[in-house]
């Protein structure tokens, strides 16, 4: 398996779907684990990327819903690699609803998924570094090395 360092742009996923009634609550409002699942399925295909192979969802953590998401949305869930391990990777994800008609887009909400790569057997595997290229991905990853010693502390 390639080693070599990867750029966080390599690996930037989304996943998008239009919500229907079926997605939503008597509200008229989303469930928030169809949100959830788009959340872990961009997360996935962003950690795949990374990995270049198999991964499983370890963690979800600091989901927070900002605004009610309508029936009629379109909801876009965009995931970035913040920080790798030697088999783990935090993803951050962003998700945003699009009023269609309008042309009006509003973030819902994000979360923070831990992945880990696998082999085949289901045992973790090592990944490749991560190459920060901007401010922006040097902030993600100092505050998710962060997170990653706090943890460890209340273990």
């Amino acid at each position: 398996m390639n080693r070599q360092p990867k750029a966080v742009r390599e690996s930037i996923s989304d996943v998008a779907d239009l919500m229907f009634p079926t997605d939503a609550n008597m509200h008229g409002t989303v469930f928030g684990g169809r949100v959830l699942q788009m959340v872990d399925k961009a997360a996935t295909v962003c950690a795949m990327r990374h990995a270049g192979g198999l991964v499983v969802t370890v963690a979800m953590e600091r989901v927070e819903f900002l605004v009610p998401i309508r029936v009629g949305s379109f909801l876009i869930a965009e995931a970035r690699v913040n920080h790798v391990g030697r088999s783990s990777m935090e993803i951050g994800v962003e998700v945003y609803a699009e009023d269609l008609v309008k042309g009006v887009r509003q973030h819902t909400n994000s979360c923070l998924v831990t992945m880990v790569a696998v082999d085949p057997n289901g045992r973790p595997t090592i990944v490749a570094p991560l190459l920060l290229e901007s401010r922006d991905e040097k902030d993600r990853w100092i505050a998710a090395e962060a997170r990653r010693q706090s943890r460890r502390k209340t273990v």
